[in-house]
């Protein structure tokens, strides 16, 4: 993690609008402020290769985390990132956020004041919480000259976001995903959020409808679906005819929780079994429902056939994608209604020439065409997927079809230069529409 050196003290000041257009103008790029849950999270690669983009376009980044990250392996590409990180964590910065907010109450009581009323209007989880962290965002935005923040999920992150935009006057936007959005942010919160951002930014069409349905119509203009982007560079594509191995491995890569439908891909390999199929099933992820997927397989014989990996360094993962013959997530909606949006490992599979199978969960099916790009079964089917791995294990020139076209869809829609040019695009309108305004 980057070191951030102590800024000379300064009095606490409200933002002056026109320095930071001048300023802003200076360069042609804002100067923009992340903040994320934890800094670099494994499972969400998405945003660490939106942050490379977005820097590789000449932007300067400030990279802000709610707490550190618990991750037992490391990705390398974060050793790409420039921008310096500063964890809000009060845990970690109880002194630090007691200083900016006595700094922020002397200097500014009114905007203090008013924000804090603001908090309890929310029954959300932690609300107090966030609002001293945003008071050391807010004490670090003014020193450092930020001209904007752009949040990452919906829940905590958008609503220390918030707080910091009513302390400081800097606009924000932010990206809404799957869990965050579905699970843990109440109508009203994204209401609010959406109603005070310059801009709301999601990763499906389907989360942008769902949005849309949740706040005020006066808001729906800012929303913006702008897909996870890949760096395709790191994935190479190797045919499916190239692949030889013996027995044939059915890969897939998730996070071991319900919404990810894992229990019914063992189940599907309990039925391949029974059909007198030879493959193995490789695993790779963590997560609490490990104890009880690997009681599942001992209790289905399939010890021999499933194999889980554990989390892996992304550039190991890489390699797993160029020796595999199929990939198989067969999302559901979990019991409290968390979805996925599109699981960013569909796109490195189908990038790396792995005919995928999946449900039209959420926003799967803006990524895959069943019978175009993949094959599509019904969620909670284990009997379906079945029906479908078996196919495509009997089928080279089904599997050859599937990836090459699956290898076009992700380079038309999911390049990580062009997704990231049009997020740092809503950016700057909403940096436009300020200085509007404040004419």
């Amino acid at each position: 993690m980057a070191s951030r050196c102590a800024p000379k003290r300064r009095r606490f000041d409200w933002i002056d609008r026109e320095r930071y257009r001048v300023q802003q103008q200076s360069n042609g790029k804002p100067k923009v402020g992340y903040v994320v849950s934890a800094w670099p999270r494994l499972s969400e690669t998405f945003i660490l290769n939106e942050v490379i983009s977005v820097e590789r376009l000449g932007v300067r980044l400030r990279i802000f985390t709610m707490k550190q990250t618990e991750d037992k392996v490391a990705n390398s590409k974060a050793s790409e990132v420039h921008a310096p990180v500063t964890c809000l964590s009060t845990k970690h910065n109880f002194q630090a956020i007691g200083r900016s907010s006595v700094r922020l109450f002397l200097g500014q009581p009114i905007r203090f004041c008013q924000t804090a009323l603001r908090a309890l209007r929310y029954r959300q989880k932690g609300v107090f919480r966030c609002f001293f962290q945003a008071t050391y965002l807010a004490d670090l935005v003014v020193r450092e000259s930020l001209t904007h923040l752009h949040a990452h999920f919906a829940h905590d992150p958008t609503l220390v976001t918030m707080f910091a935009h009513h302390l400081t006057g800097v606009p924000y936007s932010f990206t809404a995903h799957a869990k965050d959005l579905y699970v843990k942010t109440s109508p009203e919160l994204l209401r609010a959020e959406a109603q005070t951002a310059g801009a709301v930014v999601t990763c499906t069409e389907y989360n942008r409808r769902y949005i849309a349905t949740q706040i005020e119509s006066a808001s729906n203009g800012k929303l913006h679906c702008i897909y996870h982007g890949l760096d395709l560079s790191q994935f190479k594509f190797c045919s499916p005819s190239a692949r030889d191995a013996q027995p044939p491995v059915i890969l897939s890569v998730a996070r071991l929780v319900e919404k990810k439908g894992l229990g019914d891909l063992i189940l599907a390999a309990y039925l391949l079994r029974k059909r007198g199929r030879c493959f193995r099933v490789e695993i790779v992820g963590d997560g609490p429902l490990r104890q009880s997927l690997e009681a599942q397989v001992g209790q289905l014989g399939l010890n021999d056939q499933v194999n889980f990996l554990g989390s892996l360094p992304h550039e190991r993962l890489c390699r797993l994608y160029q020796r595999v013959c199929l990939f198989a997530l067969p999302c559901v909606v979990a019991a409290n209604g968390d979805r996925d949006g599109i699981p960013n490992v569909l796109l490195e599979a189908m990038a790396s020439g792995v005919p995928v199978v999946s449900t039209p969960v959420s926003g799967i099916p803006e990524v895959i065409c069943s019978e175009v790009e993949g094959l599509l079964v019904p969620p909670n089917s284990p009997a379906r997927l079945a029906d479908a791995l078996n196919r495509l294990l009997e089928s080279p020139q089904l599997r050859e079809q599937l990836a090459l076209a699956a290898r076009a869809k992700i380079e038309t829609c999911f390049s990580i230069e062009k997704n990231s040019r049009q997020l740092l695009s809503v950016i700057q309108q909403v940096g436009a529409n300020e200085d509007t305004l404040s004419v």
